[in-house]
Parts: structure tokens; sequence; C-alpha cells
């Protein structure tokens, strides 16, 4: 938005031209989510705490976590309201990229949003039946899926890229739809996993943000793309000011999420960032590296299917709890360590993620 008034006025003013930089729009699109985080976040844990939208806490978990009962859950509809504030007002809106990530996002968090409404306003602790959840995720999933394989315009949109192997790529041809839905809706279901501790799942979530963000940049970038042997895609690199929006919305969240958290981002936060990176991935070429970076949500989901097969098969569980953090804390760990140890983990992930764009 800002972008067209900037290229009017730089006919008047020339200097208004400046604004025409990527990376510059990127900074201010940092800036702008973390502005509207800090200055919304007091009013806004205040309005849910006034309509009592207090998160419910399992008796059968640590029972550190008792404590936590009623803190006001939800907060993730100010990450939301600070990322689509900031990308409309930095971003081109006549990419199409844009429109795709904005909408997967929105209607994930809505799907999260009816979850925690009805597990916090109408007292269900079932929230949204699991069936129904996974039907909708599935559906918007293929729809995004679908509208990228058709708006593909070379092979290399459609390619599998393998990390370290300079000329190795699958062309997954009408697989792409099938494999970019797993991708967003495992994405999305691995942060929803990650998210049981203060700040567990949202500054991974923005170190990843932001590796994706480069990425997208780098592939927006033909003369990049080209020296780093990764596919060239058209517009790719708009994609930045989403994700430098995800990185100052996430820290500005975090300031109010850090431990002891003042409130927490429920399901409306967790399965839309999820689904962000998910699609991100799937534009820019990365899914492979996604998986790499977000370990830490790879480990938790695994964590998770593997205590459930085990129990269904042995009647034995492998963990004392899942996810996997869960399992830690019960063995006498601090919530802090926890948390920051995990966050350790992932920017070693990251780099490593980073470093797979020269090594090949």
């Amino acid at each position: 938005m800002l972008l067209w008034l900037a290229d009017y006025l730089s006919q008047f003013y020339s200097p208004f031209s400046v604004v025409n930089y990527l990376t510059l729009r990127g900074i201010f699109s940092v800036i702008t989510a973390l502005t509207i985080c800090w200055i919304l976040g007091p009013r806004v844990i205040a309005l849910l705490n006034s309509l009592q939208m207090g998160q419910a806490i399992r008796s059968d978990g640590p029972q550190s976590h008792l404590r936590k009962a009623g803190t006001p859950t939800m907060g993730g509809a100010l990450i939301l309201l600070a990322m689509f504030i900031s990308t409309l007002l930095w971003s081109n809106l006549e990419n199409h990229y844009v429109w795709v990530v904005l909408g997967v996002t929105f209607s994930f968090g809505l799907i999260g949003w009816v979850d925690d409404y009805r597990k916090v306003v109408q007292k269900n602790p079932r929230g949204l039946p699991a069936r129904w959840k996974y039907f909708w995720q599935s559906l918007f999933g293929l729809i995004a899926a679908v509208y990228l394989f058709n708006s593909a315009n070379s092979s290399s949109e459609l390619a599998l890229i393998v990390p370290f192997f300079k000329n190795v790529a699958l062309n997954l041809g009408p697989l792409y739809i099938l494999f970019a839905y797993f991708v967003i809706v495992g994405t999305s279901n691995a942060v929803n996993l990650t998210d049981g501790l203060d700040g567990l799942a949202i500054l991974p979530t923005v170190l990843v943000g932001g590796a994706l963000g480069l990425m997208a940049y780098l592939t927006g970038n033909y003369q990049f793309a080209s020296y780093l042997h990764i596919p060239y895609i058209s517009g790719a690199g708009e994609l930045l000011i989403f994700t430098c929006a995800l990185c100052g919305a996430g820290l500005g969240f975090l300031w109010f999420n850090t431990y002891p958290a003042m409130v927490f981002m429920g399901d409306v936060g967790s399965l839309a960032l999820g689904a962000a990176l998910g699609v991100i991935a799937v534009i820019i070429r990365q899914e492979i590296v996604l998986a790499v970076m977000g370990g830490v949500f790879v480990i938790e989901t695994v964590s998770v299917i593997l205590q459930v097969a085990s129990f269904k098969l042995t009647g034995k569980r492998i963990f004392r709890m899942a996810p996997l953090h869960h399992h830690y804390e019960l063995k006498g760990w601090p919530e802090p360590r926890v948390i920051v140890r995990f966050w350790i983990i992932t920017v070693v992930l990251v780099l490593i993620g980073l470093a797979t764009l020269k090594l090949r």
C-alpha cells in the first residue's frame, strides 16, 4: 500500500523512490509489526482478561503448570493482526505470492480461533473435534497447493530441491499437490504441538521464518539464484516483507510471552504460523531445509507419534509425557532450561539450513 504511495510521491520528490528497495521495506516491516505488538499488547491482554479468556491446564501434566491456569490465551490474534497490517502496508500487493501466504495464514488462524473459542468461551475441553479440524486444514491446504501448482510458470517451481547437491532436483509433477499439502498441514500441526511452554514455539518460528525470508529474497533475485544454484522464482522475493512482519510480530509477542508468560498464543497463533512457514517453504522450494531448520518442530511431532504408537502396540510409553518438552519437565528440568535449550538447538539447525545455500 505504501509502495504505491511512494511511487506516486517520487514523481514530485525523488528520495521517496528508496521505498522500492525490498530490503528497506523489510526493515520497516519488522519495525512496524514489532511496534504494533508493543502498543497493542497490554490492551489485548487486558481485554482477554476482562473476557475471562483464561487457559485451562491439564491436571495430568507437569504440576508446575497448574499455576498458569487463567493466563489469557488466544494472544496469537495479536501476532496475526500485526503481521497483516505490516504486510499490507509494506508489500507489493500486486504480487500473488503475498496473497497466497496471507490467505493460508488467515484460514488456518480462523481454524485455531474456532478451536480456542470452543475451549475457552464455551468451556468445551475438546475444542473443535479433531476430524473437523483436520478437514478444514486439509481443505485450505489443498486449495493453496492446487493454486500454486496451476500458477507455476516453469518446471523448477514444481521440483523438489535436495540440499547439498548442486544439480539434484526431482520433478514432482502432479505429486506436487500432495507434497505441498502435507508440508503445509504438517508444519501447522507441528508448531501447534510445540506450543506448550512459555516462548518455546514463538522464537523458533521467528528464527525459521527469518531464514526462509532470506532464502525467499535470494530465490527471487536472478543473480543470487544463479550463483547459489537454487531455482529462480520471479516474485518470491516479496515474501521477505511477510517474513519480516512475522519476525517483528513474533518478537513483539515474545515480550509478553516469555517466562512467566502474561499471555499464550493459543491455536489461533500456532496453527497459522506453522501453515505460513509451510507455504513459504513450498513456494521457494525449500521443504527439506524447512524440516532441518524446524528440527525442534519435527522432533516434537515425532515424539507424539512414537508415544501413541508404542502405547497402542505394546501398552508402554517411551517418554514420560509427550510432546518431548513435557518429558524433560517431568525429568526435573526447570521450564526455562527446557525452553532456552530448545532455542539454542533451533539456532544451530537454522545455521545448518542456511549453510545448504552455499555447500553444494
